[in-house]
């Protein structure tokens, strides 16, 4: 009994030892950094998350992924309703072709149906890594330009990234892929700060 007793001490021990290292492994994060000049509002966008198991093996087996990355400039209003400025969303699409063994992502600022897929920026890249990290990552994105901003009025940032599942196989849309696995979306907000002297 004693021995058992041990046994499931230890075990215990170890589940708690591993707990936070898994919980930092598929951690969430967003760090948001927000610029203003003459030019406009700009943002730079560095994401932490890990792709889901069944996510990961169905890229692996040549089905495309879909993301969208939303930024909305928000003016706040305390006698009425916010105000949205500016709404602006960058479109990518990850693909695995089994050919030629490379990774492909298409970037836009239209949907990538067809109509998008025409207006949209290439890339190649030799692992999913490799790519992931171009996803995860946006530098000096134009979010609003300075004509569309008032220099006496404060804006709130909103920040979002998602998964688009509706453009998923509809195999994917049930069990047990719809249990949170697609369910793959952050949020972040900042105030944006004035505009810098020129």
């Amino acid at each position: 009994m004693r021995l058992i007793h041990h046994f499931l001490l230890a075990l215990m021990l170890c589940c708690a030892a591993a707990a936070p290292a898994m919980a930092s492994e598929n951690e969430k994060k967003v760090e948001l950094q927000l610029v203003r000049n003459a030019d406009g509002a700009f943002a730079t966008v560095a994401l932490q998350f890990a792709l889901p198991d069944q996510i990961e093996d169905a890229l692996n087996k040549g089905v495309a992924l879909y993301f969208v990355q939303e930024a909305e400039v928000i003016s706040e209003r305390w006698y009425w309703r916010d105000k949205t400025v500016k709404k602006t969303a960058r479109y990518l699409r990850v693909s695995y072709q089994p050919l030629t063994r490379r990774w492909r992502l298409h970037v836009s600022s239209m949907p990538l149906t067809d109509a998008g897929a025409v207006t949209s920026l290439g890339q190649s890249f030799d692992s999913l890594e490799e790519v992931m990290l171009v996803v995860k990552r946006v530098r000096n994105w134009k979010i609003a330009s300075a004509d569309e901003l008032a220099s006496d009025v404060d804006y709130l940032v909103k920040f979002s990234f998602r998964l688009d599942s509706s453009q998923l196989p509809r195999i994917f849309q049930f069990a047990p892929f719809s249990n949170g696995g697609l369910n793959l979306q952050l949020r972040s907000q900042l105030p944006l700060p004035e505009a810098s002297a020129p």
